[in-house]
């Protein structure tokens, strides 16, 4: 597995070795003892959670705050989305600022998101089944979320603002600078 560290401090992109031969292929997708070593710290996971979407459905930008915050694993089971992190450290200096990198069920890609980070997606192909294991559990009064059109992120999302699907929750959240957190 490969580890390569983005922009946003802690935060990293990870490509397994994928061994493939007549009958398919086959990879290790998580390995505790890998992944520790590989992001320079222990993690344990303690939720999995996984959904489905169609093309155009944005999930974002999510976050947990305070005790309950999330340190986050995700990669696509089926299909394409365009996920984006966004460092929400005040002390960053990264802070605001973002990156997108598309996870398939082709590249097989994960992204390791630290406590901390926004995180979102956007479902590219005709629909995609996503996963991610938590460090934290979902606790629902500290959940946190900013707009995903927010013109001071300025995320090209890469899809048609027509073509857009989200929830009524997402589309009611605030600007990072109204952000609880």
């Amino acid at each position: 597995m490969t580890f390569t560290e983005t922009k946003l401090k802690g935060c990293f992109v990870l490509e397994p070795d994928v061994f493939k031969d007549k009958r398919g292929s086959f990879f290790e997708s998580y390995n505790k003892q890998v992944f520790d070593e590989g992001i320079g710290a222990e993690v344990n996971f303690v939720q999995d959670n996984q959904s489905f979407s169609t093309k155009g459905v944005i999930r974002a930008i999510h976050y947990q705050t305070g005790e309950y915050a999330q340190a986050k694993l995700v990669r696509v089971l089926q299909g394409e989305v365009l996920d984006v992190v966004v460092d929400l450290r005040e002390d960053s200096i990264t802070f605001g600022q973002h990156i997108a990198i598309e996870l398939s069920d082709t590249n097989k890609k994960q992204v390791f998101i630290p406590r901390g980070f926004g995180h979102g997606f956007v479902t590219l192909s005709e629909s995609a089944e996503f996963f991610y294991k938590c460090d934290n559990y979902y606790n629902k009064s500290s959940e946190g979320g900013i707009i995903y059109n927010d013109p001071t992120l300025n995320i090209d999302w890469r899809i048609e603002s027509d073509k857009i699907k989200a929830s009524e929750r997402d589309l009611n959240l605030p600007t990072l600078s109204e952000a609880r957190l």
